[in-house]
């Protein structure tokens, strides 16, 4: 029998954030409206990457029960805060979604649904499912391509999109998956995934996403190539301690459990 919402149990959501203090009001009320919509429990973690401003003061003044709010001392990266806040999460299932809101979180019950009908490890947004509603510049399209075609070759996962920023996960494979992790920026997605895959969580399915890339998006800001030369820098490294080096196996636990 297919499950309910409400039998998935409690959902934890991580937010990773960075100088959104004029945002994060407006992003917090957004993502609660669209899960007060879907009859479960749930939890907010706000994860403040960097003390840059006063974004930690407006969320708290907004008073919600359901918001968990953790100051990390230093800038670290987003894949860092996504995974201090997955340390937080009590949920069973779990999963972050990136502020700013270029992502509808109108979707979240999209996915969740995923997550039911095929007894998913992970639901992935993708902005290449055909249901996706998604302006993408044509030369983005060729990159998401390219490096597509390239993680397929290191990794052997099918996930035609890796990059976009929400995703949802059973706890015990987010668990076992970000304990695990070290990347702190913008590979972490594929670490995460190459990471399950190699695992054994090999349940891995895409969904439809609305996405609309905002002016102050990072993903089109002036360090876009820098930003892409790090990533696949990242990439090299990901496979490298994967698939030669064995870092992640539970021999060599005591290495990454304290990082």
């Amino acid at each position: 029998m297919k499950k309910t919402f409400s039998e998935l149990g409690t959902l934890s959501i991580v937010i990773p954030s960075y100088n959104q203090e004029r945002t994060i009001q407006k992003n917090l009320q957004s993502i609660a409206e669209a899960l007060n919509d879907i009859n479960l429990d749930y939890e907010l973690i706000l994860v403040i990457d960097g003390k840059i401003d006063k974004t930690a003061q407006a969320a708290r003044k907004l008073k919600m029960l359901k918001l968990k709010i953790v100051e990390l001392d230093g800038q670290y990266g987003k894949g860092y805060a996504v995974r201090k806040g997955v340390e937080k999460a009590r949920g069973e299932i779990i999963g972050f979604l990136d502020a700013g809101m270029d992502i509808d979180p109108n979707g979240i019950q999209m996915l969740l649904n995923h997550m039911i009908w095929y007894d998913a490890d992970i639901i992935v947004g993708s902005k290449l499912h055909p249901v996706s509603k998604v302006e993408y510049p044509f030369f983005r399209k060729v990159l998401s391509w390219g490096y597509r075609t390239f993680t397929h070759l290191l990794f052997g996962f099918k996930i035609r999109d890796t990059q976009v920023g929400i995703k949802f996960f059973k706890s015990k494979v987010a668990n076992d998956v970000f304990s695990r992790s070290l990347v702190k920026n913008f590979a972490f997605d594929v670490e995460v995934l190459a990471l399950a895959y190699s695992l054994g969580y090999k349940k891995i399915y895409e969904a439809p996403i609305k996405l609309e890339l905002k002016k102050n998006s990072s993903i089109t800001n002036a360090n876009f190539w820098k930003v892409i030369l790090r990533m696949l820098v990242d990439t090299l490294g990901i496979y490298y301690r994967l698939k030669i080096k064995h870092y992640y196996s539970k021999g060599n636990r005591k290495n990454w459990i304290s990082e």
